[in-house]
């Protein structure tokens, strides 16, 4: 049975990552990492807790959320798959990856498969030049992926074979 996206995250879980540090402001970028890797976003709830624990407005802690990319505000897939679309890679046929997986999965960047199991984003580089074009699933590198190569990968990680067959 597929993942669910949780929309409601535990908040017992939310105040346990809260309380791992001081209720200092020079902390909410480290709550905001372990938040993350936990939920693979940032549950809104979670950032007006984390406010609340800093004694921070929560625009200042918003502000901070949407400022770096590593953040996300909506849930991401059990797998994220990070296509690089840097200069070699993009040269290197990026774009060909890109389809291949909007093909398999029926996502485009930014978007989620509705079972939860996958993401896709394109990132600008992630300084594997050498192995253009470039795939990050998670935090596993993979190098030269070619067409066929990323439809592999996809099912590796127990996607569908074709969008169309969902």
């Amino acid at each position: 049975m597929p993942a669910e996206i949780k929309t409601e995250p535990n908040e017992k879980l939310l105040l346990s990552i809260i309380n791992n540090y001081p209720g200092e402001k020079r902390y909410i970028l480290s709550i905001m990492q372990d938040m993350q890797k936990q939920f693979n976003y940032l549950p809104r709830q979670g950032l007006e807790m984390i406010a609340l624990h800093v004694a921070s407005p929560f625009s200042q802690v918003y502000s901070m959320a949407t400022f770096y990319k590593a953040f996300s505000l909506v849930p991401k897939g059990r797998i994220n798959f990070k296509v690089c679309d840097g200069t070699a890679c993009h040269i290197k046929g990026s774009n060909v990856i890109i389809d291949q997986i909007y093909q398999h999965l029926g996502i485009k960047p930014g978007e989620t498969t509705p079972d939860g199991e996958f993401s896709l984003e394109t990132v600008n580089c992630i300084g594997a030049c050498a192995l253009a074009p470039a795939v990050l699933a998670n935090d596993r590198v993979y190098p030269k992926v070619t067409s066929a190569g990323i439809v592999e990968i996809i099912k590796s990680y127990g996607g569908h074979a074709d969008a169309s067959s969902k």
